[in-house]
């Protein structure tokens, strides 16, 4: 951390402590575990809670945050809602994902890697979803949606979104 990081000293860290004891006796085989226990409890991996996991199991916070940055369910920044992955592999770039991608970063207002200012959504795009039978296709949550269009994609985020307000779009 340099001298210009902000900390964030609004991160209540005493829900660390039961996440350590829950993995009692700490050892490098929990560090997935906990991140996970952690990241469920704070939507993300705030940096208050990672030095407190790091110091109250002993193990040198860099082991925490490489682990943390090396898989990509893990999230250092607030994550929102819903997470939205759009396939860009080769099936689905070949049907129309780049299409498909432009409508939902311009529906968000949020490019991939961004989250909207409301908290609702996370935009990432990925490499590949392993169903390519249903090309052009987003995964939101846990839910595949296959066979996009432009319209479509909206549509369903469209939805989402007004199960949350009450109000059509998610701009």
């Amino acid at each position: 951390m340099t001298s210009s990081s902000v900390v964030d000293s609004s991160v209540d860290v005493g829900p660390v402590a039961e996440i350590v004891a829950a993995h009692a006796p700490f050892a490098e085989a929990d560090i997935i575990g906990s991140l996970q226990d952690l990241q469920e409890r704070y939507g993300y991996l705030p940096q208050p809670a990672l030095d407190e996991l790091a110091r109250l199991s002993g193990l040198p916070v860099a082991k925490f945050y490489g682990v943390a940055t090396f898989y990509a369910q893990f999230h250092l920044q607030p994550h929102g809602k819903h997470t939205v992955r759009v396939c860009r592999g080769t099936a689905c770039h070949v049907r129309g994902a780049p299409g498909v991608m432009d409508s939902v970063t311009r529906q968000l207002g949020v490019a991939g890697g961004e989250t909207t200012p409301d908290m609702l959504f996370s935009l990432e795009t990925v490499a590949c979803l392993g169903t390519c039978f249903l090309s052009p296709v987003m995964l939101v949550d846990n839910k595949y949606y296959g066979n996009l269009t432009r319209e479509k994609a909206v549509k369903i985020l469209e939805v989402l979104a007004a199960s949350h307000t009450g109000k059509g779009a998610a701009n």
